[in-house]
């Protein structure tokens, strides 16, 4: 008599795994969509992240990227956990339907989310030529997700699965190409709104106030043509603001990117490659997001005083509430 196949240590635990590495990426995209709808900075020891959370990629239908990543991964922790509630005893064929589907169900799933964490990792190489660690991750987790609904079980058609991969690959890469196509051909698009438009746009002034070193920093700034590229209701744009103060920044040569803000120049913006707000040009060199005066400094080849009063931790970063 043949003995019956005895399953691997993987097909035991594979499910349980699956369920707790999707469990982890759906608790870091909630958090980064919490993050993006508050319109905070998230956690992150590196510049990197910061630049990818507030650029045009890390919105699609006007709903922050992280929420979709979220419900992908809630998706596959239900794939991977329900058919374990169904008692095997009593349900056993109920249970081997809900296993044979989930299993289809997870390499789909794992597949589409592999292709499209590969898209975005080339973005980060290619665009924002950074590292953002929230990235990795996920793009890490989806990997493992693949990797284990492959090695999960054992498949009967071996060339019916990868039929099935190429398909959803292909389904994956074209969805994604199609969303990202305006992001692509025309330039820097609306990423983030503070509040709902106002009728009359109105410009948030710096609350703090400069000290000679923030001022003459400026007027480096100014006399070697440094510009900084912003929209009036991005928040990370007004924390800039507030590191140079009221009396410093108005020595900044600063485009308004938004078509509804005041004196706008979106065309340039365009002209000059901007994907994310804020974005220095400085002595021909792009620098995406917030930037420490003391960065600026270093990257302007500024030599005066650096004794200067405000940084990203100690800033009012609150923008104010627009009065309808």
């Amino acid at each position: 008599m043949r003995r019956r196949r005895q399953p691997s240590f993987m097909q035991r635990w594979s499910r349980y795994l699956i369920g707790g590495i999707a469990t982890t990426g759906a608790a870091l995209t909630g958090y980064l969509t919490y993050v993006k709808l508050s319109n905070g900075d998230a956690a992150c020891p590196i510049k990197g992240c910061s630049q990818v959370l507030s650029s045009d990629y890390a919105t699609i239908f006007g709903q922050p990227l992280a929420l979709f990543g979220c419900l992908a991964y809630l998706s596959m922790v239900a794939f991977a956990l329900v058919p374990l509630f169904i008692a095997e005893e009593t349900q056993a064929e109920l249970r081997q339907k809900l296993d044979d589907w989930t299993w289809t169900l997870l390499f789909w799933g794992g597949a589409a989310m592999t292709v499209f964490s590969g898209y975005l990792m080339y973005l980060l190489t290619t665009e924002f030529k950074s590292f953002c660690i929230y990235c990795v991750g996920s793009a890490l987790m989806s990997t493992s997700l693949l990797v284990l609904a492959v090695l999960g079980r054992h498949w009967e058609d071996v060339g019916k699965l990868i039929f099935q991969g190429i398909i959803v690959a292909m389904v994956t890469l074209v969805g994604t190409l199609g969303v990202y196509a305006s992001v692509n051909g025309n330039g820097p698009v609306v990423i983030e709104r503070w509040e709902a438009q106002p009728t009359n746009n109105p410009s948030f002034e710096a609350t703090t106030e400069s000290g000679p070193a923030e001022i003459a920093l400026a007027q480096h700034l100014q006399e070697i043509g440094a510009t900084k590229y912003s929209a009036w209701w991005c928040p990370h744009c007004y924390a800039q603001r507030q590191l140079f103060g009221r009396q410093a920044f108005k020595s900044i040569e600063a485009v308004e990117c938004d078509a509804t803000g005041t004196d706008p120049d979106p065309q340039a913006c365009q002209a000059a490659g901007v994907r994310s707000y804020p974005t220095w040009v400085i002595n021909g060199t792009t620098y995406p997001g917030v930037m420490e005066l003391s960065e600026l400094a270093e990257v302007s080849g500024y030599d005066g005083p650096t004794d200067f009063q405000h940084s990203a931790q100690t800033i009012p970063q609150d923008m104010p509430i627009i009065q309808q």
